[in-house]
């Protein structure tokens, strides 16, 4: 195994690399300081995670792929302290001038605007409602959100314009604001889908270091459930041969939790994640690193990632088959449904701006 002088204990990536896509120079380490430092130091420090303010312009992203169920999503923030080795976002951070391996884990971006700027799309003359996604890039509760509490914030805007809204999060944090989801989900407007990918804490440690232990988030699920906040949980992505041998047992674990169903996705390796999820192979499971990503190529024909639309979403070939066969089983066994999310848009009220007079009624 090659040295990863990078790698760090509570982080995803074992590198720091810097984008090749935008013809950037390599970020290239001292070998010798390197040797020099192992020696006199030991292992790397801890990385610190800092966090920038952003100022957008407008916060609601739209997208027109036909194999996603949602046209409009939002993101709080860029970059996930959560670490997620196969994370797709990755690469954004690209843009940036950022490496995608660990300063996307740990060179964080908040929009504080992002509420206001909420208020002022939905208020705009002719807006059409349709569900807004949170989650879609980067999880709207990982830790930063604790002090920051921008998705919170975007929640009280939502529910106050009676606006649909779907969150994903590998977080239990998302129980935090019950006080606003009930009432949103008691007026049809709020579904959420847990993140759980593996049930065994070694594997989520180095797959999501920084992701709440998976019983946390099966706790969550069992909590939106018991408040009556439409719970789902989320497969996503199976790893072949490191998680796809629990799909049934998460798939049980969600159902007895009060999931109301379950969907899952082959792991995809877009750009440079491909990179850096085959470092982390090296680091944590070389024994078979050969193994996943021959079943990888496999389900990804014959590549690293499959960019098209509705194959990248569920693979293609034999594994593809099978994975989809033992989910579907599964699901069939325990009583979930795979449908995608049904909430309201007949009860939205545009937000006043805010030089408009208070209405009487």
């Amino acid at each position: 195994m090659a040295k990863m002088p990078d790698l760090r204990a509570g982080r995803g990536a074992p590198s720091n690399a810097r984008p090749q896509r935008f013809n950037l120079p390599a970020r290239e380490a001292d070998g010798d300081w390197l040797d020099a430092r192992d020696a006199i130091d030991d292992a790397p420090p801890p990385l610190r995670t800092t966090v920038t303010i952003e100022h957008p312009k407008t916060i609601i992203t739209r997208n027109g792929s036909p194999d996603i169920g949602f046209d409009r999503s939002i993101n709080a923030y860029r970059g996930c302290e959560h670490g997620c080795i196969y994370c797709f976002a990755r690469p954004t951070h690209a843009f940036h001038d950022l490496s995608p391996g660990l300063d996307f884990e740990s060179r964080l971006f908040a929009k504080p605007d992002a509420p206001a700027l909420l208020r002022a799309e939905l208020g705009k003359r002719g807006y059409r409602p349709a569900p807004i996604a949170m989650g879609t890039n980067t999880d709207p509760y990982q830790p930063i959100e604790e002090r920051w509490e921008i998705t919170r914030r975007l929640i009280e805007v939502l529910l106050a314009a009676r606006h649909p809204f779907t969150i994903t999060t590998k977080s239990d944090r998302v129980t935090r604001d019950l006080d606003l989801l009930v009432p949103a989900a008691e007026l049809g407007l709020v579904a959420v889908a847990v993140s759980v990918t593996s049930l065994d804490p070694a594997i989520a440690r180095t797959l999501e270091p920084r992701a709440p232990h998976p019983e946390k988030r099966v706790r969550a699920i069992a909590a939106l459930a018991r408040a009556g906040v439409p719970a789902y949980a989320s497969l996503a992505p199976v790893v072949p041969a490191i998680t796809d041998y629990e799909m049934e047992t998460i798939v049980a674990r969600v159902a007895e939790a009060g999931a109301k169903g379950a969907f899952f996705l082959p792991v995809r390796l877009p750009h440079e994640v491909a990179p850096l999820f085959r470092e982390w192979l090296e680091a944590h499971f070389p024994d078979r690193a050969g193994k996943v990503m021959a079943i990888i190529h496999s389900l990804r024909g014959g590549r690293d990632n499959d960019p098209d639309f509705f194959s990248r979403m569920r693979g293609q070939g034999p594994w593809a088959d099978l994975l989809q066969t033992r989910f579907a089983a599964a699901c069939r066994k325990h009583g979930l449904a795979n449908e995608r999310f049904r909430l309201r848009t007949d009860l939205f009220v545009p937000p006043e701006k805010e030089a408009d007079q208070l209405r009487l009624l």
